[in-house]
């Protein structure tokens, strides 16, 4: 059952992002040359640069957040990155060339937030501002927001519950005469930057993502060959195939290569382990990557 609903997101990711972008098998080279024809030549060369300084594990969603900033300033134009925004809000080619995210995201990587930021401003064109925001990890439906003092049975008033995402609330009149609101789940919809930053990640995958020029080529880099076999032994106990393991892996890119193959997220809770030390034999850093293996034996 897993895979099947890790292919369907996949088909769906490729189906988007070919038509955001027309690319049927997206790269990073593919998704860096249409970006500088849109962005420019400095932007895009400052955001490949942030990519490239990303760990490996990080690299798929640094592109897309790329690709999320290509599709919203196709949308709004290149204004966005110049327009200051008031106060201490600084403009975003501000935010891109200091290379530190700003309130409220500052849980984010510069380009993560800058791609948030960019599929916010999209939505916000799109549908117009939300009245506010609502967590949809919980699916009540009923009175979660606050009436405007105008509001009359039958108006949709847009509510935001993540980036760029917005549904609408409905308002209605409940049987006592006051007025209240239903979520409408059904109108749950994202900006078209947000769609592309999703689509590009799930459809390209993790990697690996060599980007032009990129030379030493971080991919080639050799691993510590004993915790290597470990996990990839470790891997075929718990249900990945030969196929998806692979070989002994030998350089980073076949480790990269066979954390995509696995789907690792769509399988049971001891394979977040064996994530969390595949990725720190990928960081190579020795101390870490003990921890992670002295982890992933508990787990075992």
């Amino acid at each position: 059952m897993r895979e099947f609903r890790a292919e369907d997101a996949r088909s769906e990711a490729r189906r988007l992002i070919h038509d955001l972008l027309g690319e049927g098998h997206p790269t990073a080279a593919l998704l860096l040359s249409d970006a500088r024809s849109v962005l420019g030549d400095e932007r895009t060369a400052n955001c490949a640069e942030l990519a490239r300084g990303a760990a490996l594990t990080r690299r798929s969603s640094e592109l897309a957040a790329i690709a999320g900033l290509l599709v919203g300033t196709r949308t709004l134009g290149l204004d966005w990155w110049t327009s200051g925004r008031g106060g201490k809000i600084p403009a975003p080619d501000e935010v891109l060339a200091a290379n530190t995210a700003i309130e409220p995201w500052t849980d984010l990587t510069v380009l993560e937030m800058l791609a948030a930021w960019i599929a916010d401003d999209g939505a916000d064109d799109a549908w117009g501002p939300p009245i506010t925001s609502v967590d949809l990890n919980s699916w009540q439906a009923e009175d979660r927001v606050d009436l405007p003092a105008d509001a009359v049975p039958g108006h949709r008033l847009v509510v935001s519950f993540d980036a760029g995402g917005r549904l609408d609330a409905v308002v209605v009149e409940r049987p006592d005469g006051a007025l209240g609101s239903n979520l409408d789940f059904s109108s749950l919809r994202y900006s078209r930057a947000a769609e592309a930053q999703w689509s590009w990640g799930v459809a390209a995958g993790l990697g690996p993502h060599p980007l032009p020029g990129e030379d030493p080529d971080p991919y080639a880099e050799t691993v510590d060959a004993q915790a290597a076999e470990y996990l990839r032994q470790w891997a075929l106990r718990h249900g990945a195939t030969a196929e998806q393991a692979g070989g002994r892996w030998q350089v980073k890119g076949e480790v990269v290569a066979v954390i995509e193959r696995v789907d690792w997220m769509w399988r049971s809770g001891e394979w977040f382990a064996w994530w969390r030390a595949a990725s720190a034999l990928l960081g190579g850093d020795p101390v870490q990557l003990a921890s992670r293996m002295d982890d992933i034996a508990a787990a075992s």
